[in-house]
């Protein structure tokens, strides 16, 4: 299976496939032309290993001009955060 299929499945980015590929947290073949293939079964081990998560993760950012406008701040927080 190609690195992309791979990321979609395991709901992980290229850089962290990437990165366990470095770290030798992952088995891969790679082909003759020098790019990566991930065998079933290596998938299925991944997946079991990794927490199911279906929350979305994001950073969010809020700011205010002056301290003055504190309030608002928090305002924007909670809209962000909803």
């Amino acid at each position: 299976m190609r690195p992309k299929e791979v990321c979609r499945r395991l709901g992980t980015s290229y850089s962290t496939f990437s990165r366990w590929v470095r770290e030798d947290r992952i088995k891969v073949i790679r082909t003759a032309g020098g790019k990566y293939r991930i065998p079933e079964n290596e998938i299925r081990r991944i997946a079991e290993g990794l927490p199911v998560s279906k929350k979305v993760r994001a950073i969010i950012y809020a700011r205010v001009s002056s301290s003055e406008k504190r309030d608002d701040l928090e305002r924007q927080a909670q809209y962000l955060t909803e």
